[in-house]
């Protein structure tokens, strides 16, 4: 019997129809290994992927490794700085050798170029709920001995946060 062959039909996978075109795109900006940029976040982790992205692969004159230049804000640049040495190992991990000897940060405005390449998420800060009726009662009794008005009133604002404090 006649081993079978396997066939599309004229269709082919799409990972193998972008992955030429992937891989000559991150080429042109120096990443030999396009895992780099389509994985970012499972490279470096989601709280520094949140800030940062990788922009370039410079290889020196006399070839003793390369520099990755990574974008990020303004803010969040002290941030990487202090985190460059554990980037570069996760880095080149995914290179299997040390190919990345330095790294660069680049800062930018928080929307980043033009073309949105470099958007970077907001950090958005849980709003604070609103005090009941029991817990203005309580901080008001709480408060309640104090003659002077403005010191009452600040000490029923902090007797509230701390009654509306969740507790984690």
């Amino acid at each position: 019997m006649a081993q079978r062959r396997a066939t599309s039909k004229g269709f082919a996978r799409t990972s193998s129809l972008l992955t030429q075109r992937i891989r000559k795109a991150s080429e042109s900006r120096g990443f030999a290994q396009s895992r780099l940029l389509t994985h970012w976040e499972e490279v470096v982790g989601e709280d520094i992927a949140a800030i940062a992205r990788p922009v370039n692969v410079s290889y020196g004159r006399q070839g003793f490794g390369a520099s990755l230049t990574i974008l990020t804000t303004g803010s969040n640049a002290p941030i990487l700085e202090m985190q460059k040495e554990q980037i570069r190992t996760k880095v080149n991990a995914v290179y299997g050798y040390n190919a990345i000897s330095r790294i660069k940060i680049t800062q930018t405005a928080p929307v980043g170029f033009a073309e949105g390449r470099a958007v970077f998420e907001r950090e958005v800060t849980p709003k604070k709920p609103e005090p009941t009726p029991e817990i203005k009662q309580a901080a008001a009794q709480s408060a309640g001995g104090v003659k002077s008005d403005d010191l009452r009133m600040a000490l029923e604002r902090l007797a509230q946060n701390v009654l509306t404090k969740s507790k984690t």
